[in-house]
């Protein structure tokens, strides 16, 4: 059951577009993730889903009150430097009828509740946004560009603390430009660019629309001509030292072999290990198509 619907939104400032035409659906308990490159709307149609902004066209409609059940992390926190963790979290959770317990709240994100924010790190910081945008008890969370800036550290406490929030029931829309951050964490994920939707799928889906394609790269002595026939094999590149190997793919006469380049999709290195077994090859690694690869293709050039 869909709790956040996005049809045809339209955002401009004044002869500015920043947002042409974005339609997607969240379902209920899901990590719901939205990418793009710098420019591409993100912020702007999530703020537009919390109500921080009026669309200039477009329908959106979130199954939540916005004041009540609807929790919110923008870009940057800030508070006065000398406000403590308690003080602000317990400020936060004035402002609501049924908060959440803000003490278990700073233990989760493990914030210590004395310490002022102006001698947070950047990561604790952050935890310290994602706690005050649960302190009402939402049932949808709002995160936009979470880990920006933070060490890679930082950036995984702050994905289990998601993945705890996830847990517990919590529908969470997240924008994010990393894509490890979207295969670790989103359900399904939109890919944006120049305002418009290009892709809505699972991260798995995006990679396969990409081509999903595996490359198998090693060096050996054997012919590999057979491997053609396989139906997992899409390609296979010979290239010898200095240049092409033998014709049929054997390895050169220096005794070096050959580098072999096989591309394809499937159960493709088991499919390769049963014409050419390991024994035979050296220097075997794998390579596959990513989601930075699917991201690329899906908006190629047209965001600086």
């Amino acid at each position: 059951m869909a709790i956040i619907t996005v049809d045809h939104l339209r955002k401009t400032y004044g002869a500015r577009v920043a947002v042409e035409d974005v339609s997607f659906s969240v379902e209920q308990g899901e990590v719901f993730g939205i990418v793009g490159r710098n420019g591409a709307g993100k912020t702007t149609t999530v703020e537009c889903v919390a109500g921080l902004r009026t669309p200039t066209s477009g329908t959106i409609t979130v199954d939540a009150d916005l004041k009540e059940q609807v929790g919110v992390q923008l870009q940057e926190c800030s508070l006065p430097d000398k406000i403590r963790v308690g003080e602000a979290l317990a400020l936060y959770a004035s402002f609501y009828s049924r908060p959440a317990d803000w003490r278990a709240l700073a233990e989760e994100a493990g914030l210590d509740l004395r310490k002022p924010f102006g001698k947070l790190s950047g990561g604790q910081r952050q935890r310290l946004s994602v706690a005050l945008a649960l302190v009402g008890n939402p049932r949808v969370a709002i995160l936009d560009e979470l880990t920006t800036g933070l060490d890679p550290q930082a950036r995984r406490e702050t994905w289990d603390l998601v993945a705890r929030i996830k847990e517990r029931g919590v529908t969470v829309l997240l924008v994010t430009h990393f894509m490890e951050e979207v295969e670790r964490l989103c359900d399904r994920v939109a890919v944006i660019s120049r305002g418009r939707v290009r892709a809505v799928d699972t991260p798995a889906g995006l990679i396969a629309r990409a081509g999903g394609e595996q490359r198998l790269i090693f060096h050996t002595d054997e012919p590999v001509d057979a491997l053609r026939s396989l139906p997992e094999v899409a390609s296979v590149t010979v290239a010898g030292r200095g240049g092409a190997g033998t014709a049929d793919g054997r390895g050169t006469a220096d005794g070096r072999g050959v580098k072999v380049t096989v591309t394809g999709t499937g159960d493709l290195l088991s499919a390769v290990a049963a014409v050419l077994p390991p024994s035979r090859t050296r220097n075997l690694r794998m390579e596959r198509t990513t989601l930075d690869d699917a991201f690329l293709v899906l908006t190629g050039t047209e965001e600086s």
